[in-house]
């Protein structure tokens, strides 16, 4: 029986229950990337969709869109910026401020990083609300960039995300290899 790349995705995502708080399942992505069959199969099916939509860049998002992006950018001989929490980083950034359920947050990317002409495809492992999603395309777009879409691992379909970003998408794809 051949397992798909999906298939062996799902059987290395763990649940853990009650986490961070009751009631809350969380989806730990970790036995994932120890197990380098997964991960490597993970990093080309997110390579091969940037390369499929154009992308000249991948941005990743803080954090954990940092462990997926920085290795798919190299498989894809892409460059990869980071897209981090405001100030971490140093220098001229421009930067983003979006709604969370609990408040506000604010993310940065360094100014320089993305430029006119720039096809960047956003990576993440999870889409849930949409928030840091949507922050991220309209720095990109401010940035002068084009958004090439939005690649995840997981979207949790039950939390609306994809809805939220439909308006800010324009029409660029959203990509998950996994939908829960």
């Amino acid at each position: 029986m051949t397992v798909t790349t999906q298939e062996l995705l799902l059987r290395r995502i763990r649940d853990v229950a009650d986490y961070p708080i009751p009631g809350v399942t969380f989806k730990d992505i970790t036995p994932l990337l120890a197990d380098p069959e997964a991960f490597g199969a993970l990093t080309g099916a997110l390579a091969e969709l940037c390369v499929r939509h154009g992308a000249t860049k991948i941005v990743g998002l803080e954090a954990r869109g940092f462990i997926l992006a920085a290795p798919v950018a190299v498989s894809a001989a892409l460059g990869f910026v980071p897209v981090r929490k405001a100030g971490k980083l140093p220098g001229a950034t421009l930067s983003q401020a979006y709604e969370l359920e609990y408040g506000t947050a604010e993310i940065e990317v360094h100014a320089e990083d993305l430029l006119p002409g720039d096809r960047v495809m956003v990576i993440d492992d999870v889409l849930a609300t949409g928030g840091t999603a949507e922050a991220s395309l309209e720095l990109i777009r401010r940035a002068g960039a084009e958004v090439a879409g939005v690649a995840v691992l997981m979207e949790l379909g039950f939390l609306g995300g994809r809805a939220r970003l439909e308006p800010t998408l324009a029409g660029a794809p959203l990509e998950a290899l996994i939908t829960l």
